[in-house]
Order: structure tokens, then sequence, then C-alpha cells
């Protein structure tokens, strides 16, 4: 019996309306950006686990609106002026004062601020009490961890950026006994596609799922 043949290609990330899986879990995130410019003091915190899809939903808001992209390490406040600006993981280490004039500009006409985090920011340390108020103050949406709907869409994409086409049992298999995140059904997807000698099948995934879950720096 001849084996399926696969080109093991994996296209690059990318950050558009037609990659993003839409579900229950991250609505309410999506409704929450789509409300830009009208947004409260133009800012609004995204915030979610590591992996939920907060990069991609913010890259998509700031293409569309124009923003500048700025590094949370040094923001540069005169790219800020005037326009859109997205900062992310604004909660591991941005400089107090380039916060707090970040969200000053944000409510100028023309300007907006997206911030990404993993925390909601009245968690985020602040050593200015004016930059505390303000992070209490803050506009905040969350996404949620993956409902069955975003994963099964996820795990189809990830298969898919492989030029991998699994048999249709195969996703309610993995969705009842996988890890329930994005980044662990990348690595799953990944494994499984190194692992794989000819089509994927449930026996893969059985064999690669167990194997993950004797490793404990696989799935932490």
């Amino acid at each position: 019996m001849s084996q399926q043949l696969r080109l093991k290609l994996q296209r690059p990330a990318r950050y558009t309306r037609e990659e993003f899986v839409r579900g229950a879990s991250n609505a309410e995130a999506l409704a929450a950006l789509e409300s830009w410019p009208r947004w409260p003091g133009g800012c609004l915190a995204l915030v979610g686990p590591e992996g939920v899809g907060k990069t991609h939903l913010a890259r998509i808001w700031a293409a569309e609106a124009g923003a500048a992209v700025l590094p949370r390490e040094a923001p540069d406040l005169a790219a800020a002026a005037g326009r859109p600006v997205l900062l992310e993981d604004a909660d591991q280490g941005t400089p107090a004062e380039a916060l707090f004039h970040l969200i000053n500009l944000a409510a100028r006409e023309g300007a907006g601020l997206l911030l990404t985090a993993r925390n909601r920011p009245t968690g985020w340390p602040a050593d200015l009490p004016d930059l505390r108020s303000r992070l209490n103050a803050l506009f905040v949406t969350e996404i949620e961890a993956p409902d069955d709907a975003v994963l099964e869409g996820v795990l189809r994409k990830l298969f898919r950026d492989r030029s991998i086409r699994p048999p249709a049992e195969l996703y309610p298999y993995l969705l009842r006994r996988m890890p329930r995140s994005i980044p662990q059904a990348q690595e799953v997807v990944r494994r499984m596609d190194e692992a794989a000698d000819g089509p994927i099948s449930r026996l893969l995934a059985r064999t690669v799922l167990e194997e993950g879950s004797q490793n404990l720096d696989l799935f932490e």
C-alpha cells in the first residue's frame, strides 16, 4: 500500500481576520476592539492567558487602525503623538512614566491605545500614584481559554499550515484528550507532524499524547 506523501511545510504567521478563529471565548474581546474609537479615554486593555490570540487580535486592530506598534521596554512617545498605538505585554515591564504619558495621549483626537497583558491592569506594578489611578480605571476586555469551537478551529488551521489533512474523527479525539490551550495545541500538532511516517491517525495522536503526558517539560 502506498504511503500518503506530505510536504512538511509551515506557513508563517498571518495576523489577518481570515486567519483568526472566532468563538464564544473571544467574542467579547473582538466586539470590544471593534468598538474603537469609542473606548473610554481612548484606551483598552486586552487581557488573557498566554496563547489565546491576544497578539493576533491586537495586530488585526493595529493594521486596520493604522497604529504604531511600540516596544514595551522603551516606547517612543513621539511616535505615539496624534495616532493610535499598540503596546503588547504591558504588564511585563513597561516604564511607568512612559505608560502614564501613553495613557494620557490616548485621549486626544485621532489617538488611541491598545494594551495587551496576561493580567488585569489593577494588578500591574505602578510606582506612580497617578499611573495607578489610571490603570485602575482602564476599560478592560478579556479573552478566555479556548472553547471547543475555537480549539478545533485552531487545530484545523495548524494542520492546514503544515499541509496536513487529517481524518475528521481526529478532531473530537484530540479535543477530549489533549491539554486545553493553544500553545499546547501547537505542540501536539508539531510533534505529530515530526513523528508521522505516513498519514496522520488517531493511533499517532494517542502515541504523541501519551509521550507528552510523561514529559513534564512538554505541557507545563
